[in-house]
């Protein structure tokens, strides 16, 4: 009976962490979110004589992944894009990956801004908490990487955006088992080396 009572705390008490884990993945978040928008919201009020774009990936959409991002316009040929994602869900059999991403981004553009071909350099950054398999992670990522994309004219106020990118990422987690085992925690760490963006984006300029 002691060992059956030791058994049930320990398993409560990891629950509980786990649960507290995902509150503050969620705090941080959202307020990696409001902090976007709010620069998005302030810059737009004072750069409306400025060329600036709002957009959203449709290809995060697609992976249930709500997403943002601005773009302001430098010069002729440089612009500087600000993206954020977040993914709040829980799948059946208890099955998520929940993270926050944000992707900063400088791009140059060989014609014009936001008209044709353009190459950039991006860094990014993440926090994500879950699995899909019979294991946990939950820790941070950092890195870079190079981008080629190309815009077409919708219309005066809107383009569509695709683009790719490649680079590195370092990631820091710790990983444990699907059922929660604070005694089962390994703090590892990885390098990822590959594709590191994917765009189909909607546009539309002010």
């Amino acid at each position: 009976m002691v060992v059956y009572h030791t058994d049930s705390a320990l398993f409560n008490n990891c629950a509980r962490l786990e649960e507290a884990g995902c509150r503050l993945l969620k705090m941080n978040s959202i307020k990696v979110l409001c902090l976007i928008l709010l620069f998005a919201c302030g810059f737009l009020q004072e750069s409306r004589a400025q060329e600036v774009a709002l957009k959203t990936n449709g290809l995060y959409w697609a992976a249930t992944t709500p997403n943002i991002g601005m773009e302001v316009a430098l010069n002729q040929k440089w612009t500087l894009d600000l993206s954020g994602s977040y993914n709040p869900w829980t799948f059946n059999d208890g099955k998520k990956m929940r993270f926050w991403l944000v992707q900063p981004e400088l791009r140059y553009w060989l014609c014009e801004k936001y008209e044709g071909h353009f190459t950039g350099v991006h860094l990014h950054g993440a926090q994500y908490f879950g699995g899909f398999r019979d294991k946990r992670y939950d820790g941070y990522l950092a890195g870079g990487g190079f981008t080629y994309g190309y815009d077409w004219i919708l219309s005066p106020h809107w383009n569509l955006e695709a683009a790719v990118g490649i680079g590195y990422a370092r990631l820091w987690y710790d990983k444990s088992p699907r059922i929660p085992c604070e005694k089962c925690r390994v703090s590892e760490h990885d390098d990822y080396y590959g594709p590191t963006k994917a765009v189909i984006s909607l546009i539309y300029l002010f």
